[in-house]
């Protein structure tokens, strides 16, 4: 047997420590509310460290949770430098960072670089003054025709329509790359860049560990204003971002936002870390990380992180959302992460987020198939990120286009709810508010997200008495046990959170079976995945020893042949003595 596609790796030892860990995402909001207002908070997340630690989650994610109207639930920020009052206070903030501190886990903020509230005071001043400075921090375009009432140009949303809106007071039109009362900053005046550099420092001395950043691929826009390009393309997508009948040629993906990451980067690296919560000194600020949100092929994503590594460190890669369960397709997929992101580059690994819809309603809501897709993300060479609620299977929630909360699906209401489930289906969410719905935390009321009495602001999911963490916690075959163990195995093995991957050749597996090698040093762990719903038998190079199966114990005989059992996941180490030379 021959080598598919093998990575070397440094030693995981000297890896910095983001390189190693998983990233749990919390969605703040929906995560766990203290005071019952209906809302989740920054002490909700508090009440569940301990919960998150024997998961064994490492990093925590938490999505905007600064001052905002709330007309996009965080993301339209009013103020970058005052917690929401729905959220919390300083203090809190101060005891979260002090308490992941003692759990030995980091923290990573959301920061929305592209735009800001249209109830900023920056916004506020431009709309007032024309003349003002602030007038330049955002997009103002004269329009056009005789009497300027048309747009400067045909640059659209990222979800559909004109992007310009216009100011009624001046009649001159302000660009918004996502929803119209998020007006986007302009990154080509360094006034701009200077203030929003001082905020990354700001959330940098608030302990931030890591900056995940909301749409990084739309911050530059061509100077030119120039018409984008036609496209035959109807619908935008994770891989490519054109759509809507148009090539975004000059407002996604610029090169100078490639540009820019490395000025970020350079940027985040030269900020000394603050003084840590139990005394010691300051640490080098290079112990950070940055994760950009951005849409494209993977090999034009790879630019974000410079040449060699001195842009982002990592970028999120959503080609996982639209990739068939199939063997053959997550072979393909590996092979092109393993290409585009050699070492010391990291590819991603996700399944779901707060926009995306729950991954496991595409597996038909089978928690056998579930379990299969989780230990590629865990197993896989790269960075995985888990959204809250994946780790019990929670899934989404049809929810009326009426009464939704979120402003896309407002914008969209007009499309019926059976088009609405089958692009689900696809991957298109266009109501959000279906995968935010409260964390399931147990069978009490509200699925013991609020306290009893409370009125969510999103309904609890009905199934949350069959699927909840309290339950899940005391089921050995759960998902909840199953992502735990995982963590666990990740944490242990060098091979698994830093060593290098080899695929086993197709050839070399019955169909249906997807197989890899992860190695670091003289420690190897073996990858078995069975995506089919029939048993298959492999035949293994050495003599093995099981370290997990998601069938509780792998069928394996002393033949050196392990049966595989419909939708296992199988992970093997060789018995020490039993090593020669093997080409998967």
């Amino acid at each position: 047997m021959t080598t598919a596609a093998a990575t070397p790796n440094p030693s995981a030892c000297a890896l910095p420590w983001w390189k190693q860990t998983t990233v749990y995402q919390v969605y703040p909001r929906s995560f766990c509310d203290t005071n019952g207002d209906g809302i989740g908070d920054l002490r909700g997340v508090l009440s569940k460290l301990d919960v998150l630690a024997e998961l064994g989650v490492e990093t925590l994610w938490l999505t905007p949770f600064f001052d905002s109207p709330g007309r996009d639930l965080g993301y339209d920020v009013r103020d970058y430098r005052k917690i929401g009052a729905e959220s919390g206070t300083f203090a809190d903030l101060v005891e979260l960072r002090q308490e992941l501190s003692r759990r030995g886990m980091r923290l990573v903020f959301d920061l929305v670089l592209n735009h800001t509230s249209d109830q900023h005071p920056w916004f506020q001043q431009a709309l007032l003054c024309p003349k003002s400075p602030e007038r330049d921090y955002y997009l103002f375009r004269k329009g056009k025709g005789p009497r300027g009432d048309k747009p400067p140009n045909n640059w659209r949303s990222m979800i559909g329509p004109s992007g310009w809106q216009r100011d009624p007071t001046s009649g001159d039109y302000y660009f918004t790359s996502f929803l119209p009362f998020q007006p986007d900053l302009n990154h080509r005046n360094p006034a701009v860049t200077r203030n929003m550099l001082s905020i990354v420092r700001f959330f940098l001395e608030q302990g931030a560990d890591g900056l995940r950043l909301d749409i990084f691929n739309a911050l530059l826009k061509d100077p030119s204003f120039a018409d984008n390009p036609f496209s035959f393309r109807p619908l935008p997508s994770e891989e490519n971002p054109d759509g809507f009948f148009q090539q975004n040629l000059y407002t996604i993906n610029h090169k100078d936002s490639i540009e820019f990451a490395r000025t970020l980067r350079a940027f985040v690296d030269s900020v000394p870390e603050p003084e840590q919560p139990d005394g010691t000194l300051p640490r080098p600020g290079k112990e950070r990380f940055l994760v950009g949100e951005v849409f494209g092929p993977p090999k034009l994503l790879r630019s974000y992180l410079g040449m060699p590594d001195d842009g982002l460190n990592l970028v999120f890669l959503f080609k996982t959302l639209r990739t068939p369960f199939s063997a053959e397709a997550f072979f393909d997929l590996i092979e092109e992460y393993e290409r585009e992101f050699p070492a010391p580059l990291l590819p991603t690994w996700v399944l779901g987020n707060h926009d995306k819809p729950r991954y496991i309603e595409r597996l038909g809501n089978d928690a056998r198939r579930a379990k299969v897709l989780s230990t590629l993300q865990l197993c896989a060479r790269g960075v995985p990120f888990v959204y809250q609620g994946e780790e019990i299977g929670m899934t989404n929630l049809d929810l009326p286009a009426d009464s939704a909360l979120d402003p896309l699906s407002n914008m969209y209401g007009f499309v019926p709810t059976e088009l609405r489930r089958l692009l689900r289906k696809k991957g298109i969410l266009l109501n959000r508010d279906e995968c935010r719905t409260p964390m399931q935390w147990s069978m009490d009321e509200n699925a013991g997200f609020a306290p009893p009495g409370t009125r969510p602001f999103l309904p609890v999911h009905p199934g949350f008495p069959f699927c909840n963490v309290e339950a899940q916690r005391k089921d050995p075959t759960s998902l909840f046990q199953h992502y735990k163990r995982l963590f666990a195995l990740r944490r242990a093995f060098a091979a698994l959170h830093g060593g290098s991957l080899a695929l086993w050749h197709k050839t070399s597996v019955p169909k249906g079976v997807l197989a890899f090698t992860r190695q670091h040093e003289a420690q190897t762990v073996f990858v078995l995945l069975h995506f089919a719903d029939d048993e298959a038998e492999v035949r293994l190079p050495f003599a093995c020893e099981p370290l997990y199966s998601t069938h509780g114990s792998p069928l394996l005989p002393p033949s050196r042949r392990l049966r595989l059992r419909p939708f296992e996941a199988v992970l093997l180490t060789p018995i020490p003595g039993s090593l020669g030379t093997f080409a998967p």
